[in-house]
């Protein structure tokens, strides 16, 4: 590419970095992983092909203080460099995982305090310190977990664990007895969200950027992402609503929410998945689908279940599925999934993904890989 449409190319990631920036682009945000491979090769740039300057073996603690495009960024010792992030498990600060067991923060008091017993309905259900999206997550429980209900509040539950820590949880997704303790009514529980079929599922789809934010800039012509982004979630919708799904959007036309509203308006309809349409950029000559989860439990199921129909033949190879630190999952009580459908960097992607037939096969695999999931 010329010098002009490689400024242009990087003022665009610059001015786009926001919405899909994940919590550990700068040293502040640096988290530390554990390697889960029998050997990880550490290379010196976020690319398959680049040059190997080490490796790692399972069980390795590592720093990471970068991602993108699926790899992560790490440094153990006196190795440095890039790792493929799917071999990553990120742990909290004792050691422990912190996408699996309990790990909240307040300890329990000993007496006085009652309160009616609840089960979880969700796979994966985020411990908050406060009653909100915007409160640290510090901790998560699984499906069928019991939690004791202390306080609700604006349709937030403080509850404490049966090991006797205490958080905030979201109340659509505990239930006392046989019916879900909304602020809004009932809802389907967690195990019967993800059974039963698509037919009547509530998904929501996010049509990545969007108004001021125009995402990736295509390199060879100049195509823009929020466009793609927004034609593709249509075309989802269509096949989604075909199958009997209930579709929400976050966006139906070239404007910006923000990531806090994408995610609100998920929990907001009580959706039962979210999937959010982008398409990729990189520095290195690379191409295909990769689809990225943050929850090991039903974001991964989802990604896979959606990757898996991608990689059946769409027009461009699948480079199957990666852990996302990204907000979008990261602060999503719902199943979720980030989609990249092709690198807008790579010339023959670039000229694929702008066809409205690769689009309609995309979307349509993304439905298929809905309605596997949805059958368990």
């Amino acid at each position: 590419m010329n010098k002009y449409i490689h400024t242009a190319v990087l003022a665009a990631c610059l001015l786009t970095g926001s919405m899909l920036q994940p919590a550990t682009s700068s040293a502040a945000g640096a988290y530390t992983a554990k390697v889960s491979a029998s050997s990880l090769n550490v290379r010196s740039e976020p690319a398959a092909n680049a040059a190997v300057t080490g490796s790692l073996k399972s069980g390795a603690q590592v720093t990471v203080t970068d991602e993108q495009h699926g790899w992560a960024k790490v440094r153990s010792g006196s190795i440095s460099g890039w790792v493929a992030g799917y071999y990553l498990i990120k742990v909290n600060g004792t050691g422990g995982e912190s996408r699996a067991a309990v790990a909240v923060s307040t300890p329990a008091k000993a007496s006085g305090s009652g309160g009616s017993t609840a089960m979880v309905t969700a796979d994966s259900l985020r411990i908050r310190g406060g009653p909100g999206t915007g409160y640290k997550i510090l901790g998560a429980l699984k499906a069928e977990d019991s939690v004791t209900v202390l306080l609700r509040q604006n349709g937030w539950v403080r509850i404490r664990t049966a090991s006797g820590e205490t958080g905030w949880v979201a109340a659509q997704y505990i239930t006392s007895g046989s019916s879900a303790s909304t602020g809004s009514g009932s809802r389907t529980t967690g195990s019967l969200r993800q059974t039963g079929g698509i037919n009547g599922k509530r998904i929501v789809i996010d049509p990545g950027h969007g108004g001021s934010d125009p995402g990736m800039l295509g390199t060879s012509f100049d195509t823009l992402e929020k466009d793609l982004n927004l034609q593709t979630a249509l075309y989802v919708r269509d096949y989604l609503t075909a199958k009997g799904a209930r579709v929400e959007l976050t966006r139906a036309q070239d404007q910006r929410p923000s990531l806090a509203r994408r995610v609100q308006i998920g929990e907001s309809v009580g959706a039962d998945a979210f999937v959010s349409i982008h398409y990729n950029s990189s520095p290195k000559n690379v191409s295909g689908t990769l689809t990225f989860y943050y929850s090991e439990s039903d974001d991964l199921r989802l990604a896979r279940s959606i990757e898996n129909r991608l990689g059946q033949g769409i027009g461009l190879k699948s480079n199957g599925v990666s852990f996302g630190n990204y907000h979008i999952l990261r602060e999503n009580n719902l199943p979720a999934a980030l989609v990249e459908l092709g690198f807008l960097s790579n010339r023959n992607d670039e000229a694929v993904v702008r066809t409205s037939a690769y689009q309609k096969k995309a979307a349509k695999a993304i439905a298929e890989g809905l309605a596997d999931y949805f059958k368990g």
